[in-house]
């Protein structure tokens, strides 16, 4: 009995180990498919784009007819029929088409959301034929649709029930086809039905069954897609309609947590249902588990988000898209897989699953003729079959019971054609363009949740992100996407606007290295600029390499900024390089000999945005070239000239010219000197009775600067003294009220003074911005000192100002020693930050007080005077540090 005991714990702790194995898996840093974006586009460095907002919201329905040169688009209460080529004209027609204020009050006493649900959101907008559209709405819950006068662009009749044809409620997975007059749809129609495949007309409609065995259980559908296998076969075989979802796994799977699986069903378009059994039901609904996964670390998305079909000569060539993630939501992953359309037939033709003692196992028995789930073909008709409603009820039978397919539809590859970590992918578009090599690449076009939009190139298997650009400034969803193969642009639709941008922006490219090293299928370089390859005939002077991206581009007369240092001896500096590619990485050179890179005994530290000279000596006077290295090819980015003075001098100015490089310098432009460098460019000697006279100087500030701290220690003691003495006499706890000191990112817990740090550069993934960081003080010293930063908090009124709590003095200034190894001493102190930038720590006197001294002085003789004319609080609030 205590061998057992004793092992339980030790198999508990196995257990636990592979959970946070799989759980830390996904995040790997030995994940290969991982891929970061070779650039980042804010939204305020988008070219040749165009916006479209209205009063109206969640432009959740576009709909593309490029040779009308319209973009028809639904959105909350309105439709809209956009201009191809500008979408933000204000001549654009529009029909106002909201719930009635009836409709709304029901909607209300629903218990719904006035802002988001009582409205009518258009889900449905497809050509109907060709003089007219059809449309349909969740109407505040009540479902409607309507035909549209294509031409005239208005209501040709009234309103008929959606009812059977729309979601009632807008945030409802839905999708839905127009095939020949007839209307395909899947979502769930009604608040306490459960969702289903439909043919709503022509009539007779069909829709799934429920009993004896449940066809779909709790399905979330994404997409749908026609796909006519009738053309050009030489069995007669049906035209079929296919619908992608995620649903509730009803067979066993490997992870007891997983509950979701990703399916592709189908039906046969000419399926009217049986005579006797399954009469108003599908006789050709067959489903089958689509699997992404990664096997070297049995990562399972298990999550379908979105689906592209890209259409090939027949339908056996169609390859299938999809967008897949993780049931967990607080976990961001996506992965791309691709499938083959004969690898989804080979799943619907291979065998059955069927319930037995409660669980999906594969059916072994024998299987009925014709093939429960098939067609009606040519070879039916000739055994006296002409439709579904003369299949044999046997076959009927079997068709009920046996829903789901045994064989799993894998991805090509059997593994992701992408992985991407942090990112939910929710929207795909995919577009192929022929190169200069002559091969065609696979262009994806992906959609985030939080507004942008990637695109990725496939190359012989490997995924390269050639951008991810910014559409929206505030973070919302993607909700639709469709591409115009004519105009080469893409619209993206969100609850804020719909935004066109082209399929590539080769203009962003300044030179001929950068061109070749974006590895962009669109794009060349024509001997002066980065063009568009399909806007030249002769491209034979073209230059493009998109498979290694490294070839090609000559040596040229492109300028580089020189920028000219003169530092004091001892002193940390930055030279900045902030590479423009986040696939770059810097190499440093100091007259043509390579800088180490994080070996501090030389004296030097290499970082994303810049080389650290850590306590600059003589010696390190030099050239310093900063390269950025991408695919095996350096390109020369910043050229510093640095000189280090062991006497003293007044700083004057730096400068910066242009030099030409033997490289070119994709990312270089002129810019002017950081405010935050340390040294100058031209160095003046002091005359020895100027030096006398400051030094002079300098000694009467000290002394006073000593004289002030005494007596502040002098009116310390004496507080800290009647705050002790007035402690002893009340036992109970106390509480300050809020005042004092602002306390930096802890709003929620204990109070202490905090220091702000703010961060050179913060350039992670081409993302730039400030950051402020908290440290704690005196009493919890981390990393060293910093300035502090005056609270704004008010006093009660009805509350006299409470004393100050006991603090120590401060620290003598310490040798200090980071986290990342850097050690050095104030006055001048540079910190990496999260391995992308560094902290700058000036102070502005080498051999004088810190400059924390007078700020901590300044504080305490603004809270001591506030205080000298009030008296102590029995029964303070809360400490004011």
């Amino acid at each position: 009995m205590e061998g057992l005991i004793s092992i339980q714990p030790l198999l508990l702790l196995t257990i636990l180990a592979c959970g946070l194995q799989l759980w830390a898996f996904p995040f790997s840093p030995s994940l290969d498919l991982d891929v970061t974006p070779r650039t980042t586009v804010f939204s305020k460095g988008l070219l040749g784009s165009s916006r479209f907002s209205s009063s109206s919201q969640n432009y959740s329905t576009l709909l593309l007819e490029d040779q009308a040169g319209l973009l028809y688009a639904g959105g909350r209460g309105a439709l809209f029929a956009l201009n191809t080529t500008n979408i933000s004209s204000s001549a654009n027609p529009r029909i106002e088409w909201d719930a009635s204020s009836e409709q709304k009050k029901q909607c209300l006493n629903k218990g719904r959301d006035n802002q988001t649900e009582c409205h009518n959101h258009i889900r449905f907008l497809q050509r109907y034929n060709e003089t007219h559209l059809y449309a349909c709405g969740t109407n505040a819950f009540r479902p409607q649709c309507a035909y549209i006068d294509a031409e005239r662009f208005n209501f040709s009749s009234g309103f008929e029930d959606g009812k059977d044809r729309c979601p009632y409620d807008p945030a409802k997975g839905y999708t839905g086809l127009l095939v020949d007059g007839e209307m395909f749809t899947a979502s769930q129609y009604e608040f306490r039905s459960s969702p289903d495949v439909r043919r709503n007309f022509p009539f007779p409609t069909l829709r799934t069954e429920e009993a004896p065995t449940r066809w779909l259980l709790e399905a979330d559908f994404v997409g749908s897609v026609l796909l006519k296998e009738s053309i050009n076969s030489s069995i007669g075989d049906d035209d079929k309609i296919y619908f992608f979802f995620t649903e509730k796994s009803q067979e066993q799977v490997a992870y007891p947590s997983q509950t979701k699986v990703s399916r592709i069903a189908r039906v046969c378009k000419t399926d009217w249902g049986g005579q006797r059994t399954l009469q108003r039901k599908w006789t050709s609904f067959l489903k089958a588990r689509m699997v992404c996964s990664v096997p070297e670390y049995e990562l399972h998305l298990n999550v379908l988000r979105s689906v592209f079909v890209q259409r090939g000569r027949d339908a056996q060539s169609s390859i299938i898209y999809g967008v897949f993630g993780l049931e967990w939501k607080n976990i961001k992953a996506s992965a791309i897989c691709q499938y083959s359309f004969s690898d989804v037939q080979k799943a619907f033709d291979g065998p059955y699953m069927e319930v037995q003692d409660g669980k999906w196992r594969e059916y072994t028995g024998k299987v009925p003729e014709p093939r429960p789930g098939s067609c009606i073909t040519d070879l039916h008709r000739s055994q006296g079959i002409n439709s579904s409603r003369d299949l044999p009820d046997i076959v009927l039978t079997f068709a009920r019971r046996h829903p789901l397919m045994a064989t799993q539809v894998l991805p090509i590859g059997l593994r992701p054609l992408m992985f991407k970590r942090s990112v939910n992918y929710v929207k795909i578009a995919v577009h192929k363009q022929l190169a200069l090599d002559g091969n065609t690449y696979t262009v994806l076009f992906l959609g985030t949740d939080e507004g942008w939009l990637h695109r990725a190139v496939d190359i012989e298997g490997e995924m390269h992100i050639i951008e991810e650009l910014q559409l929206f400034d505030k973070p919302q969803p993607i909700e639709s996407m469709v591409i115009s193969n004519s105009l080469g642009t893409i619209y993206v639709g969100s609850d804020s606007a719909i935004v066109q941008v082209p399929m590539c922006a080769c203009q962003r490219y300044a030179s001929c290295y950068d061109c070749i090293l974006a590895r962009d299928p669109f794009c060349a370089w024509d001997g002066t600029a980065c063009v568009e390859t399909s806007s030249f005939r002769n491209i034979s002077n073209l230059i493009q390499d998109i498979r290694t991206g490294s070839k090609g581009c000559k040596e040229n007369s492109r300028t580089a900024v020189h920028r000219r240092r003169s530092v004091m001896s001892g002193d940390d500096v930055l030279l900045q390089c902030e590479l423009h590619s986040n696939l770059a990485t810097p190499r440093w050179t100091l007259n043509g000999r390579e800088l180490p890179g994080y070996d501090l005994n030389s004296g030097y530290r290499v970082g994303t945005d810049g080389l650290l000279i850590i306590g600059a000596r003589s010696q390190q006077s030099g050239s310093y070239r900063c390269f950025a290295v991408e695919n095996s090819v350096s390109v020369l980015v910043y050229l510093y000239t640095v000189r280090v003075h062991t006497d003293t001098y007044f700083p004057v100015e730096n400068t910066d010219t242009m030099t030409p490089s033997t490289a070119a310098s994709p990312t270089t432009a002129p810019s002017t000197t950081p405010p935050d460098s340390p040294v100058t460019s031209h160095p003046v000697p002091l005359t020895p009775g100027l030096q006398l006279q400051t030094f002079r100087h300098m000694e009467a500030v000290y002394i006073s600067l000593v004289a002030v701290l005494g007596g502040l220690c002098l009116v310390l003691s004496v507080v800290l003294l009647y705050v002790s003495f007035c402690t002893r006499r009340n036992s109970q706890s106390r509480k300050y009220s809020h005042q004092g000191l602002t306390v930096l990112g802890e709003p929620e817990r204990k109070r202490s003074s905090h220091f702000e740090m703010k961060t050179i550069t913060n350039h992670c993934n081409g993302r730039q911005g400030r950051r402020s960081i908290s440290v704690p003080t005196f009493g919890d010293m981390s990393d060293g000192f910093l300035q502090i930063i005056p609270g704004d908090g008010q006093l009660s009124p009805s509350k006299t100002p409470p004393p100050a709590p006991p603090l120590p003095m401060p620290p003598p200034l310490p040798n200090l020693d980071y986290t990342n190894g850097l050690s050095a001493t104030l006055p001048s102190v540079l910190r990496k930050m999260n391995g992308n930038s560094y902290v700058l720590l000036r102070q502005a006197d080498p051999e004088g007080m810190s400059p924390l001294y007078h700020s901590f002085t300044e504080e305490l003789n603004r809270i001591l005077e506030q205080r000298k004319h009030t008296q102590l609080d029995l029964k303070p609030d809360e400490s004011s540090i």
